[in-house]
């Protein structure tokens, strides 16, 4: 489960911060519906006006949950980038990177179902895909993670230069297709174990076809 963790009180100078936490501690809970501006002041310790400050509305701070979920996602992901057992082979690292992304993300998806949900609830564009504000801790978001692991397999021969453009939206969609019915749809229910092992082929699927 990735670290990311809400601060419980607010200190001084550092009140934006504060109300995000609040605010991803609640999508935490509940999902992106309960991230309230009232509420997240009243977790900072600190009157609803403060929060104007910072927030305009309360859709101004559901898009900083957004992104701060966004952050948690990529950190999954970079967890399972480091589990890889690299052994020199540039070919089967890349296959690795692509895996590692997909089983983070529907890790994420399984554990942190309320941070999911809010990391995708606002309507934004592939331009911000790549914004520093949807950075884990090591500064990459999780669409640059997945862009890295297929420039490293056109790199390593894997995958031709002229199939690269656009892979990212064919992987994403299905990984976030198959996190969205295990969430919400018919694969809610699925037993652990067998979810886990449709993931990985879902993700091996998306290697082969790529």
């Amino acid at each position: 489960m990735a670290s990311t963790a809400p601060r419980a009180t607010y200190r001084h100078g550092d009140l934006r911060q504060a109300l995000v936490d609040a605010g991803f501690a609640m999508a935490r809970e509940s999902g992106p519906d309960a991230v309230v501006l009232r509420e997240a002041t009243r977790r900072a310790g600190v009157s609803p006006n403060a929060a104007y400050r910072h927030f305009a509305d309360r859709t101004a701070l559901v898009q900083a949950v957004s992104d701060a979920a966004l952050g948690a996602v990529a950190e999954a992901i970079e967890e399972e980038w480091e589990r890889i057992a690299r052994a020199g082979d540039a070919a089967a690292d890349a296959h690795a990177e692509l895996e590692a992304v997909g089983v983070g993300y529907l890790r994420f998806a399984r554990d942190e179902p309320g941070l999911f949900r809010a990391a995708f609830t606002v309507p934004r564009d592939l331009r911000s895909a790549l914004s520093p504000d949807k950075a884990g801790p090591r500064g990459r978001t999780p669409f640059e993670l997945l862009g890295i692991a297929l420039d490293d397999l056109v790199a390593a021969g894997e995958l031709p230069a002229e199939r690269r453009p656009g892979a990212e939206l064919l992987a994403w969609s299905a990984v976030h297709g198959l996190a969205m019915l295990a969430l919400e749809g018919p694969l809610h229910d699925l037993d652990p174990e067998l979810a886990r092992q449709t993931g990985r082929r879902v993700i091996a699927m998306v290697d082969r076809g790529l």
